[in-house]
C-alpha cells in the first residue's frame, strides 16, 4: 500500500524527510524488507532522540519564564509532540511499495517502451534466425534454476572467474546473448539505469514463445540483476539430460515447482536443438545388455548415429540435432506426440514415461495441445517468479554482460512528507 505526499528518507549519515528525491516510478517502487527495516531502525534513534528533546522542554514551560521564550519553547514542544506522532504513524504501518514483488506493467512509467523494444530485438534475430526462440526460451530457464531470475546467465567468465555461461551445461549450448545486448542497449537509449537485464531476458523468453507457438502472457517484472555468476553454481543446479524421474521431481521440487511444472516446461524441447554429448548415453554402450536404450525407436536411434558417430563429441563438438523431429521449429505438443512413439531425444525425456503421475500429464497433453499451452504459460510465470531479487537488492546492470562497478545509495520513497519536523531529528 502506498502512503501519499510522497518525500523521502535517504539512509545515509543523516535522514531527512520532505526533500524531493527526483527518482523515476521504478525506483520509488523499490522498497523491500531491508529497506523497510533500516528505514525504521533509523527513525527509531530519531524517537529516541525526539522523546529526550521533548521530555527536556516540557517541563520548562511551566517555569517562570519570559513569555516570549515560553511561546517559542511551547512552539517547540508541539513540534515534538506532532513530529513524535507522524514517526510513530510510519512505525505502525509497512512502508513497503508495490516494488516489493513483481508486477505486471512494472515499467509503464519508468520506461514505457522497454517491452516494445525487447520485442523489437527479439523478433528481428528470429527473422534472421528461427532457432534464436528456442535458444531465448532456455536461456531464460538456465537463469532461473541458478540463483533465481537474476540475469546471473548473462554475466562473462573473468580472469578470476568462471561464470555460468561457461560451465559446462551451458557452453557452447546457451545462445542469445546477442539478443538481450542489443534490447539492452535500445533500452538504455530510452531509458537509462531502469530496467534488469534479468526483466529483459524474461520478456525475450515471452517474446521468442509468441513467435514460435502463438502463445503469449503478461510478465510480472521489477526483477533486479545478480552480482554472482560461478560456474559451480550451474552445474549443481542445473538438471541433467541424464536425469530420471526422481531426480528431475527433486530437482523441481527445490525450485518451487510442481512434477506437473516440470512435465510442462520439458515440452520447450519440442524446439531447439541439442549437441549429441546429451544424448549419446542412449545409443552407445546403454547397458550390458544392448548397446542402444532399447525404450528408444530402432529407426530413430539409427538415424542420430548417422548424425553423431561414437566420437562425436571428440571430433564433431559442434553437432547438433533437432529436439523434436516432427515440428522442429514450432512450439506445440508434437514433443510429446514423440516422447509416446519412443522418440524422445534425453533419458530426462524418456524419464516421463516412467512414472504413471508424469505420464498421465504427456498423455493429456498429446491429445490437447490448447491444454498443454495453458499450463505451459503459467509455468513459464511460475517459473520466472524463482528466488528473484526485488527492491534494492542486486542491481540494474548498465551491461547485462558485466557487473556494475561500485555501488549505488539506498533510498526509501513513499513516506509522508512531515517538512520542518525534520529538522528536529537531523539538527
Amino acid at each position: 500500500m502506498l502512503l501519499h505526499d510522497p518525500g523521502s528518507i535517504k539512509l545515509s549519515t543523516t535522514a531527512y524527510v520532505g526533500e524531493p528525491s527526483g527518482m523515476n516510478a521504478q525506483e520509488e517502487q523499490e522498497c523491500k524488507e531491508e529497506v523497510e527495516k533500516n528505514a525504521r531502525d533509523e527513525i527509531a534513534d530519531s524517537l529516541n532522540g525526539m522523546h529526550i528533546v521533548c521530555e527536556t522542554v516540557m517541563p520548562e514551560l511551566h517555569s517562570n519564564q519570559a513569555k516570549t521564550q515560553a511561546t517559542e519553547m511551547s512552539s517547540l514542544a508541539m513540534k515534538c509532540l506532532l513530529f513524535t506522532l507522524a514517526m510513530a504513524v510510519i512505525a505502525l504501518f509497512p512502508i513497503a511499495a508495490e516494488g516489493a514483488g513483481l508486477k505486471v506493467g512494472f515499467y509503464s512509467k519508468s520506461c514505457p517502451s522497454a517491452e516494445n523494444l525487447v520485442q523489437q530485438a527479439v523478433a528481428s534475430a528470429v527473422k534472421n534466425n528461427s532457432g534464436i526462440a528456442a535458444g531465448l526460451i532456455r536461456l531464460h530457464f538456465h537463469d532461473c534454476f541458478v540463483k533465481g531470475c537474476d540475469g546471473s546467465v548473462l554475466i562473462d567468465s573473468t580472469a578470476n572467474n568462471t561464470a555460468e555461461k561457461d560451465a559446462i551445461p551451458n557452453k557452447p549450448s546457451l545462445r542469445g546473448f546477442e539478443v538481450i545486448d542489443a534490447a539492452k542497449k535500445a533500452i538504455e537509449a530510452k531509458c537509462p539505469k531502469t530496467v534488469s537485464c534479468a526483466d529483459i531476458l524474461a520478456f525475450a523468453a515471452r517474446d521468442s514463445i509468441a513467435l514460435a507457438g502463438n502463445a503469449t502472457y503478461k510478465v510480472p517484472a521489477g526483477r533486479r540483476d545478480g552480482r554472482i555468476s560461478t560456474d559451480q553454481n550451474a552445474l549443481s543446479n542445473l538438471p541433467s539430460p541424464l536425469s530420471m524421474a526422481s531426480e528431475l521431481v527433486g530437482n523441481f521440487t527445490l525450485k518451487n515447482l510442481t512434477a506437473e511444472d516440470m512435465v510442462v516446461l520439458s515440452g520447450a524441447h519440442t524446439i531447439g536443438v541439442s549437441h549429441c554429448s546429451s544424448f549419446t548415453n542412449r545409443l552407445y554402450g546403454f547397458s550390458n545388455t544392448s548397446q542402444v536404450d532399447p525404450t528408444m525407436s530402432s529407426a530413430y536411434a539409427f538415424l542420430l548415429k548417422n548424425i553423431c558417430p561414437a566420437n562425436s563429441s571428440r571430433f564433431f563438438p559442434n553437432t547438433t540435432n533437432n529436439m523434436d523431429i516432427i515440428t522442429p521449429t514450432v512450439l506445440d505438443n508434437k514433443y510429446y506426440v514423440g516422447l509416446t512413439n519412443n522418440l524422445g531425444l534425453f533419458t530426462s525425456d524418456q524419464a516421463l514415461l516412467t512414472n504413471s503421475t508424469l505420464k498421465a500429464s504427456v498423455d493429456a497433453f498429446v491429445k490437447s495441445e490448447k491444454t498443454w499451452k495453458s499450463k505451459f504459460v503459467k509455468s513459464m510465470v511460475k517459473m520466472g517468479d524463482i528466488e528473484v531479487l526485488t527492491g534494492t537488492q542486486g542491481e540494474i546492470r548498465l551491461s547485462c554482460r558485466v557487473i556494475n562497478k561500485g555501488s549505488v545509495g539506498l533510498e526509501l520513497n513513499n513516506v509522508p512528507n512531515f517538512g520542518e519536523f525534520a529538522e528536529i531529528a537531523t539538527s
